[in-house]
């Protein structure tokens, strides 16, 4: 199974476990993730909050190459997976819009691709069965909650994945890998994104309130499928030494099954997952 690939602009930096895990984790599933060649940025939050126009042109580009390349469109970020899949949504659904968008990004949209998350990709298309089949080392005694996020699942008329108020996809993989997974009432709260820059004590109130609520349900890790939300998590918590180690999904999948690049994954997190996973006798 081939699907296009837009790692987006975090994975080559702040993230870059989470691409080399994704891709090597896929890679054993059974699935080729092909890089969209002169790929851009989807724009974030920078290009809808300043220019709408601009917004559904810049990730309409990505969808252009997807297209050209004839194969669905997987994207493990959920901000680029959010941009990307709303201007999928309005040149699906808004006829004048997406001549002015085919006039600018220089191409002739067929909606003949669908635009997923990598999440969505693995669920759907390689199936939580496959996945669970595939477990070489399963992951016993981790106990996790599963953080969504603002994005992944919302809003529902454009991502139509997953319940909105209480998704279970990250959850039912987690599952299958052996990990026990402890339901909570913040999976698709907002870790505050891109104001850990700009509004760093705003953000230290949003992890805090998140890592104590991980903390009361007796989590020891958080697992996530978006960058911001990861590097939040693990960089925001404003009291030293009550941190909680924050897994991407393709992380632990790839530790389920015994892959050997695994822990060089973890060397890249601000949190140290290893002494967790040695007391549970999952790593060296």
């Amino acid at each position: 199974m081939k699907l296009s690939y837009f790692p987006g602009c975090s994975l080559g930096s702040t993230a870059k476990e989470y691409d080399k895990s994704a891709r090597i984790a896929c890679q054993a599933l059974g699935v080729e993730l092909v890089e969209l060649k002169d790929w851009v940025c989807c724009g974030a939050t920078s290009a809808h909050s300043t220019n709408h126009l601009l917004s559904i042109a810049l990730p309409s580009r990505n969808v252009a190459l997807a297209q050209e390349a004839g194969m669905d469109l997987a994207i493990p970020c959920s901000a680029c997976y959010s941009r990307v899949k709303k201007a999928d949504h309005v040149l699906r659904h808004d006829g004048e819009l997406r001549k002015e968008i085919e006039s600018i990004v220089d191409f002739k949209y067929n909606g003949k691709i669908n635009v997923v998350s990598l999440l969505e990709a693995l669920v759907s298309q390689v199936g939580v069965e496959a996945i669970a089949k595939k477990v070489q080392k399963p992951l016993k005694g981790l106990k996790v909650v599963c953080f969504y996020g603002c994005l992944l699942v919302r809003p529902p008329e454009v991502t139509n994945f997953d319940n909105t108020e209480n998704p279970m996809s990250m959850d039912n993989i987690v599952k299958a890998l052996g990990a026990e997974t402890i339901q909570w009432s913040y999976k698709t709260d907002c870790c505050g994104a891109n104001l850990g820059l700009t509004s760093t004590k705003v953000v230290q109130g949003m992890v805090n309130r998140l890592i104590e609520a991980a903390k009361e349900v007796e989590a020891m890790a958080i697992v996530t499928a978006c960058p911001l939300c990861q590097s939040n998590l693990e960089m925001r918590r404003q009291e030293r030494g009550t941190e909680l180690p924050t897994f991407f999904f393709t992380e632990l999948i790839g530790l389920a099954l015994g892959l050997p690049d695994a822990k060089k994954w973890f060397n890249l997190h601000l949190i140290n997952p290893n002494p967790l996973l040695q007391s549970l006798s999952l790593a060296d």
